[in-house]
């Protein structure tokens, strides 16, 4: 502690925060140059101005040591700016957490070499007085680059955000159904305006920057006076969702797009609709209006751009050339050009004067959702769905640079009309603040480019292996260094578990593969394939010769790790295996699934040793007792259930949770174990009798992982509010927090104790040291792997729901799946498909031809290039008596598959119940054309012919038809088709061997 803060601490708490206040500003005013920059260079100051007066009036010193005409050198100007700057990047933690400087300072300036801050980080370590994170590496967005600082408060998406013309405020909208007022100034929230039902999708400022509209899914707009926070009227006429709004340069007109495919023009003095303006075949999600008040550009999900007249109504021109929904337009400030953002991942650049498009901005590796161009017209920036931002130049066709720090799905962007700054709304709920004349890209931050689903520390301590999308990463655990991307995989990876001699790991991923590498040179040894869907866990004996894979295909395999062959196939599950444990002898597994139960296996022979069941939902985890004698499971239906897996029987279910259980962790001793669940809390379990010892509080969010120390002394959890936190475990207290800037998804312990990695949703790996605690380290590592919430649990539960009968509401929580996560549409709409036309077809064996359709219905929209969905929704549709929309359903599958005889011959059939024969016969011999040995198309024409009671070609084709498939006899004896020539001698000695 410095005297300075000595002598603080002997004043009165009033005396004491005025010092705090007045200090800097007293330093200024008389110039004592090197007394302000010590002070402000000083850790026990900003700490104790933080406490006290809070982050922005610290921010505020800074600013006014850089501003004053205080005479600093350039090593000072650039000590007290990279301080400033982690301020401002940390303000919005720092404001609900004032015990986070340390970390915050240590996470962001690491990785600079100045002097004097990295006395300032030592002096931040010896200040602690109680056990912290200490970041190993830099792991927060450092100083100096464009973001400039982050604006929390809402508690769901942000879906939009407009500056207002004095630069200095902006207003967000959300799908928290609020709208919020900013002062970009101090980032400080200045009002929350609240009367929409549904989620707010667009906001817009008037040119006074006195009034906003927003557009609602609740069919709505609404007007609103911002310097009151008041609402001055609502704007009804749309029949769905109004999704963007524009304000003529006036500001006496608004235009409005909607989902019902049209734009409306608006009277904002009198809040009356002027008029309808219709054109767009599909939902309109975007509109600008041209300065000069009277044409508009919209954007459609018809994958078109419209310029209007907004004088007149008249459509002037369809701008053609994305090839998928154009979801934002901006035009120029001489409106004379307009940029459109696509789910194409494109942006183009149109003359506004011909209709040409002039330009195809490339880059973004997902959709772009938002567009807005620079006040010059030379500049733009773009907002995608790969979480990132791009800035352009429109001159050249250029990308300048990437703006990354958000962890979600940008949404929207809004630029200053300075030029200088933009802000931007994402799907992890917060605006970030951007500076467009920086614009340079700093050092990478430590991890990957999307969420760490998984995280193993090796054996030895020394080094960690990270999981991601398609990508493993190995790190030097000691400095947090990267040593290897590991690459192959083609989907996400869900898991990772390290070998007990820490030279070799094997991954598991959605590409249904599991691949084995070297952990000394980082190349990859085998893969493992065999699984016919995701995989979701794996598991490696102690002998570090065998893996058990758990997967989405109902089963789980036993692998040989030095051959990389498989051993056996584990069946037995009715529903996805979410995951494994191995015993400590290497003879048997535990698996956990979705069919409620979970299995003990035999290793040796493959065989199944018994069923546990017990748990009403969907087991997510279990882990064994290091006895190997007992297991305990993590379930979906709130509850942990202890079992013997010497017996296979229950011994005792934990109950205390009022949510899902996502995970559980066994100490060391065997004795207790740690739960994390979606209600907030962990659980400490006594194993020996069954009971709870403590519920460890403290989480603002879902607890998704939890690893125990080696010594099981303490515990750390990560949450989705985007913490960890250090637990003692004989307490039950909560001992430290690190708060980062995305969702927790995954952490382990070493063998040190002290050691802890974690990954988050932003694709961040944290390296943390835990310092003021003592650990006594055993010869035990507790790594934790997790497989990734989102959009894996929104596709689980939207395959419940078809198992229920509730398809419409699958469809809409796997298209919300895809909304989190565009990347990951295809496994969202292809496994949707192939679960909606499996129930399809379950249902159409059970004679529901209705429900059958319904679900077809379901497949074909999720995936309209599946001709086998399209034939089994014309299957069902003929079924339930319509043969008419038969006859689309099957000419759309041939268009997709013209080869397909059994399409043909079915389409044949819808036919024939029409009694439009000659087409019939056509389609039957068109699936022979294809198919000569084709049964069902012989028996199909027998019938025809049989109609028309022709003995002859019937008998030839019936005969024709059995020789192929005896089945056919036995449909014939019952087909009231034949009734004409049954009599026939000819036709009853085919039938004779019945």
């Amino acid at each position: 502690m410095t005297s300075f803060i000595e002598r603080l601490n002997k004043l009165y708490p009033e005396k004491r925060r005025y010092a705090l206040e007045e200090i800097p500003k007293h330093l200024v005013n008389t110039a004592q140059t090197a007394r302000l920059h010590q002070v402000l260079t000083d850790f026990d100051f900003m700490q104790a101005k933080l406490a006290e007066c809070g982050v922005q009036a610290l921010i505020e010193d800074y600013d006014l040591a850089m501003s004053s005409d205080v005479l600093l050198n350039p090593e000072q100007t650039e000590t007290l700016q990279l301080i400033a700057g982690t301020l401002r990047l940390s303000a919005h933690i720092l404001a609900s957490d004032k015990t986070q400087l340390a970390e915050q300072l240590w996470g962001r300036l690491l990785s600079f070499e100045n002097p004097e801050i990295v006395a300032l980080l030592e002096q931040a370590k010896q200040a602690q007085k109680k056990p912290w994170f200490c970041p190993l590496t830099t792991n927060f967005t450092p100083p100096g680059g464009p973001l400039i600082r982050t604006l929390t408060g809402h508690s769901d998406w942000v879906n939009a955000v407009a500056i207002a013309p004095d630069g200095k405020r902006a207003v967000s909208a959300s799908n928290d159904k609020t709208l919020k007022l900013w002062d970009l100034e101090t980032g400080t929230e200045l009002a929350t305006l609240t009367g929409h039902s549904r989620w707010v999708t667009a906001v817009a400022i008037a040119p006074d920057g006195k009034r906003a509209v927003s557009a609602s899914d609740d069919f709505t707009l609404k007007l609103w006076d911002l310097e009151t926070g008041t609402e001055l009227a609502t704007l009804t006429g749309h029949s769905s969702w109004v999704t963007a709004v524009a304000i003529a340069p006036d500001g006496k007109r608004a235009v409005s797009a909607s989902d019902d495919n049209t734009l409306k023009l608006w009277d904002l003095e009198t809040g009356t609709e002027l008029a309808t303006l219709t054109g767009h075949s599909d939902d309109v999600n975007a509109v600008a209006i041209a300065p000069d008040g009277k044409r508009a550009v919209s954007a459609s999900d018809d994958k078109t751009l419209k310029l209007w007249d907004l004088e007149t109504g008249t459509e002037l021109a369809t701008l053609t050339g994305h090839s998928f929904p154009v979801t934002a337009v901006a035009i120029a400030p001489d409106g004379k050009r307009a940029v459109s953002a696509s789910e194409d991942k494109t942006l183009k650049l149109w003359d506004l004067e011909t209709g040409t498009e002039l330009a195809t901005l490339t880059g973004h590796s997902g959709g772009v959702n938002a567009v807005a161009i620079a006040p010059d017209g030379k500049r733009a920036v773009s907002a995608s769905g790969d979480e990132t931002l791009k800035l352009w130049d429109l001159e050249t066709g250029t990308e300048l640079a990437t703006l990354t720090g958000h962890s979600w799905s940008v949404l929207a962007v809004a630029i200053a009309p300075d030029g200088k700054r933009a802000v931007s709304a994402s799907w992890d709920k917060t605006l970030k603040l951007w500076d467009l004349e920086t614009g340079t890209e700093l050092a990478t931050l430590t991890g990957h480019s999307s969420s760490v689903t998984a995280v193993a520390i090796a054996p030895d301590g020394k080094r960690a292996v990270s999981a991601s999308s398609n990508t493993l990463k190995l790190w030097d655990l000691e400095t947090g260094t990267e040593l290897a991307t590991l690459t192959g995989h083609s989907g996400g990876v869900m898991a990772v578990a390290i070998a007990p001699d820490g030279k070799r790991a094997v991954s598991a991923s959605w590409d249904e593969t599991l691949k084995l590498w070297d952990l000394e040179t980082g190349t990859e040894l085998a893969t493992l394939t065999g699984h016919s869907s995701w995989v979701r866990g794996v598991a490696i004996a102690p002998d570090g010769k065998r893996a058990v894979s758990a997967s989405d295909d109902n089963t789980l395999k036993l692998w040989d790790l030095e051959t990389g062959t498989e051993l056996a196939t584990l069946t037995g599950h009715s529903g996805w295996v979410k995951a494994v444990a191995i015993a400590p002898d290497g003879k048997r597994a535990v698996s956990a699934s979705r069919d409620e139960t979970l299995k003990l296996w035999d290793l040796e022979t493959g065989r199944e040793l018994a069923t546990l069941t017990g748990h009403s939902r969907e087991v997510w985890a279990v882990a064994i007792a290091p006895d190997g004698k007992r297991a305990v499971s993590a379930s979906r239906d709130y509850t942990l259930k202890l079992w013997d897996l010497e017996t296979g029987t229950e011994l005792a279910t934990l109950t205390g949770h009022s949510n899902e259980v996502y995970a559980v962790a066994i100490a060391p001793d065997g004795k207790r174990a740690v739960s994390a669940s979606r209600d907030y809390t962990l659980k400490l379990w006594d194993l020996e009798t069954g009971t709870e010892l403590a519920t460890l509080t403290g989480h603002s969010g879902l607890v998704w992982a939890v690893a125990i120390a080696p010594d099981g002394k303490r515990a750390v959890s990560a949450s989705f509010d985007k913490t960890l936190k250090l637990w003692d475990l004989e307490t039950g207290k909560e001992l430290a927090t690190f708060t980062g800037e995305a969702r927790m998804l995954s952490c382990a312990v070493a063998p040190d104790g002290v050691t802890v990695a974690a990954g988050d949703d932003a694709g961040v790996v944290h390296f943390l040291r835990l310092e003021g605690v003592d650990f006594l380290p055993l010869e035990r590592n507790v790594p934790l792997t997790l497989p990734s919430e989102s959009p894996l649990s929104l596709l689980s539960e939207g395959l419940s729901l078809v198992q229920q009968g509730r398809e419409e509401e699958a469809m809409s929580c796997w298209e919300k799946a895809v909304k989190l996560r565009p990347d990951a549409a295809p496994m969202i709409w292809g496994n949707g498909g192939k679960a909606l036309s499996k129930r399809g077809e379950a249902l159409w064996e059970a004679e529901n031809y209705e429900g059958a359709v319904r679900c077809f219905q379901g497949a074909v929209k999720l995936q309209p290039d599946n001709a086998k969905y399209w034939n089994g929704l014309a299957m069902s549709q003929r079924r339930s008596g319509d043969a008419e929309a038969a006859l689309s359903s099957y000419e759309t599958a041939l268009k997709l598959q013209p080869d397909n005889a059994y399409i043909w011959s079915n389409r044949g059939y819808a036919f024939h119940v029409l009694g439009r024969y000659e087409e019939a016969m056509a389609n039957y011999q068109k699936a022979l054309e294809l198919d000569s040995n084709y049964a069902n198309a012989y028996y199909n024409i027998a019938c025809l012919y049989g109609l028309q009671g022709d003995v002859d070609l019937g008998v030839e084709n019936l005969q024709r038809a059995i020789e192929l498939d005896s089945e056919c006899r036995e449909m014939a004896a019952t087909d009231q088709d034949f009734d004409r020539i049954r009599g026939d001698s000819r036709f009853q000695a085919l039938l004779e061997e019945l």
